[in-house]
């Protein structure tokens, strides 16, 4: 199994998205979207905009 996105609907009758690893387990998830078609979206988003991303360390170690 690969990397993936999977739409689903929460409790209150949201739109949610998580993005699994190979090995099934959930690495993120996103916040509610009252719409389907939003929570597509944003996942296209990410798609489209995430591929050299970088990383921002805040933390002060």
């Amino acid at each position: 199994m690969a990397y993936k996105f999977e739409v689903y609907k929460d409790k209150s009758g949201e739109f949610r998205f998580r993005f699994k690893a190979s090995n099934g387990e959930t690495m993120f998830t996103s916040e509610g979207y009252k719409a389907k078609a939003s929570a597509v979206s944003a996942i296209e988003s990410i798609k489209k905009n995430s591929p050299g991303a970088g990383t921002d360390d805040t933390t002060k170690e």
